[in-house]
């Protein structure tokens, strides 16, 4: 009988802790094998060309690169290369970009070690493991028609973008929305690649116009 080789697994995510965590994790299974950590999207590109992987455990909100802009580098480069998205965050447009960026998975890191460990073997298989959360965004983002502007932006950006209007910062809209102020820049980064606009005052200006979003009387 032919032995199974272990899932060769990669590990991304800027907090160490977390990958000591996974690492952990990954030496329960003995079908299960970590072969390399990265700490950002452009050390996993180069150590994914080194090594070579299987699966990818790929943290989203990163320094230097975030995971779905790695992702996408990647799936390009090394198609064979499945990658699950393993985050804190769920907001649609986190998610949205993620599988649009060639993901296969996108979990929360709150899934149990087994709910984890078959995500990793179904991603190696060629299965999708999605969070509901992922599955309600594919949902939501499947309601809108694509000739209306901002149909796109999900029900944060809609948030953020209402605080633009506001005239708020980022640093006022992250106390008011209770994210990261890297949280907040990703989704103001979004919303700009959405709306085709390259400024805050653009965005602000076609929000209006448009009526996106009403003007706060």
């Amino acid at each position: 009988m032919k032995e199974t080789k272990p899932v060769r697994v990669m590990l991304v995510d800027d907090h160490n802790v977390v990958r000591s965590g996974l690492a952990a994790f990954l030496m329960v299974f003995d079908d299960l094998e970590l072969i390399g950590e990265a700490a950002n999207g452009k050390e996993a590109i180069s150590l994914c060309k080194e090594l070579q992987p299987d699966v990818i455990l790929m943290d989203l909100v990163m320094p230097e690169m975030d995971g779905a802009a790695a992702t996408k580098v990647i799936r390009e480069r090394w198609p064979h290369t499945q990658i699950v998205a393993l985050t804190s965050f769920k907001e649609d447009d986190l998610i949205q970009g993620a599988l649009k960026a060639g993901a296969i998975g996108y979990l929360l890191k709150n899934v149990s070690a087994d709910e984890l460990a078959e995500a990793i073997r179904a991603a190696h298989a060629g299965r999708p493991t999605l969070a509901p959360e992922a599955a309600q965004a594919l949902i939501h983002a499947s309601r809108f028609p694509a000739d209306q502007v901002g149909f796109d932006l999900t029900e944060r950006e809609h948030e953020v973008l209402a605080l633009l209007v506001e005239g708020k910062s980022n640093p006022e809209i992250a106390e008011e929305l209770v994210v990261s102020r890297s949280t907040v820049k990703f989704h103001v980064s979004s919303i700009l690649s959405k709306l085709n606009v390259s400024s805050r005052t653009e965005a602000v200006s076609l929000a209006l116009k448009q009526k996106i979003v009403k003007p706060n009387r």
